[in-house]
């Protein structure tokens, strides 16, 4: 089926339809996505965090397990991991003596930065390989996902 076959399909589908092919895309999107990791042995859970913190900074416990939206017995268990591996520390809080500050270490840092390109190097020529149109369509589509995704 063609893009444009599709397109009339989920024009014309109840919300019902369009919800399921949707959720299917973006889970098989996504599942491609994740399999482009520098190091496939770290779980999907383990390098959310990594990426988290690399990209917010350093953060208590209890902020990560907020903002991954996990318990805090499981972020605990995420972050051992990470820093057994090296990948993550933990240092001083500097204002309250019970908290510790956990953050990427230089390895951990790289593993998301190769990441990263991994999957920008798998995206990209998909990217390039659509017409413009498709492009803006897809940008369009980028700020509803995110309008979800926050809702």
């Amino acid at each position: 089926m063609t893009i444009a076959e599709r397109t009339d399909r989920v024009r014309s589908a109840p919300h019902a339809s369009l919800s399921t092919d949707f959720r299917i895309a973006v889970n098989r999107l996504s599942r491609t996505l994740r399999a482009q990791k520098a190091d496939a042995s770290l779980t999907d859970a383990q390098f959310s965090a990594l990426a988290r913190l690399h990209r917010d900074g350093a953060a208590t416990l209890a902020e990560l397990s907020r903002t991954e939206g996990v318990t805090p017995p499981s972020m605990t268990k995420t972050v051992a991991a990470l820093v057994e591996r090296g990948l993550a520390s933990k240092g001083d809080h500097g204002d309250d003596r019970r908290k510790v500050l956990i953050g990427t270490t230089e390895a951990g840092a790289a593993v998301v930065m190769e990441t990263r390109r991994r999957r920008d190097g798998w995206l990209t020529p998909r990217l390039a390989e659509l017409t413009a149109a498709e492009r803006r369509t897809l940008a369009d589509a980028t700020d509803i996902m995110r309008r979800l995704a926050h809702s």
